[in-house]
């Protein structure tokens, strides 16, 4: 069983609502980045500008991944000197008036608000998930959770009802499900005897899933089970039940759920206390059900 599978509707809404948006991208950088001391030691200067120790951290939480084939006593110098090429540039662009054009005046806002939408993310909202209010999320989900059954099976898959029924009939005459799978049946499990090895609950065809777990271990369908890829008969061999998750295991699971869940609070009661009017209802998105 997988961690989430403890939170299936909250997880359902989350996804829908945030999580394949923009602002979870950035979200999920400073939640993985670390956070570093303020260090004001000047490394390099750029005419008058300082660039600072804390700078090259900043700069490699932001843009490590573009320095990662270097090897790590390298990197920091790989960081700084690309420090230099910027602000010598920037300097450069200023002195020419560039930062007053109306296209590098929006980048800048939007980079701006991107580093203090992050910033109020890491201050305000990730502090308030602590470990006591993951543990007790886990205990009142568990409270209520059963483990997660697979089964498994064997099936024989042949093209018409009446094959099906004639191997029913075979079968409660005594005959051996894996032999006459391996003769009769037209599935790529066939020569394995129609084995399907475990499976869970939503890995299946939904008629079929239905009729597999409806048996009981060593039972056969006394009926043929149809589906898109023809007439089924299914035994079940075994039941197993999957054991339920740990805390350390769900952790980092529950960390971003609720993490999620406190995003997506601060921005809507945000959004409700400043006010939001959308100018063109062209670009509304749709309701989330």
């Amino acid at each position: 069983m997988t961690p989430f599978s403890l939170f299936p509707s909250q997880t359902r809404k989350l996804k829908k609502r945030v999580l394949l948006t923009a602002s979870v991208l950035l979200i999920q950088g400073s939640v993985t980045g670390t956070v570093f001391a303020q260090d004001s030691k000047v490394l390099a200067t750029v005419g008058d500008h300082s660039i600072t120790a804390a700078d090259v951290d900043q700069a490699l939480l932001d843009m490590g991944q573009q320095f990662q084939n270097f090897p790590e006593t390298e990197r920091r110098a790989r960081v700084l000197d690309s420090l230099i090429d910027f602000n010598t540039l920037a300097i450069l662009a200023k002195q020419e008036g560039l930062d007053q054009d109306a296209a590098v005046k929006r980048r800048i806002a939007l980079l701006q608000a991107r580093a203090l939408h992050n910033g109020y993310f890491q201050s305000k909202i990730q502090p308030v998930v602590t470990e006591e209010k993951m543990k007790a999320r886990f205990d009142a989900e568990m409270a209520g959770a059963k483990p997660e059954q697979k089964v498994s099976a064997r099936h024989i898959l042949v093209k018409t009802e009446e094959e099906a029924k004639a191997i029913i009939k075979e079968l409660e005459s005594g005959a051996d499900f894996a032999e006459l799978a391996k003769s009769k049946s037209t599935g790529p499990s066939g020569p394995k005897g129609g084995d399907l090895g475990e499976f869970g609950k939503g890995q299946m065809v939904p008629a079929f899933e239905a009729a597999a777990f409806a048996l009981e271990p060593g039972a056969f369908t006394k009926s043929p089970v149809q589906t898109q890829f023809g007439f089924h008969v299914i035994k079940v061999e075994k039941r197993i039940d999957q054991p339920l998750p740990t805390f350390e295991q769900s952790k980092n699971q529950l960390q971003q759920l609720l993490l999620t869940e406190a995003y997506t609070e601060s921005v809507k009661s945000g959004r409700e206390k400043l006010g939001v009017k959308l100018l063109d209802e062209s670009l509304k998105l749709p309701e989330v059900k």
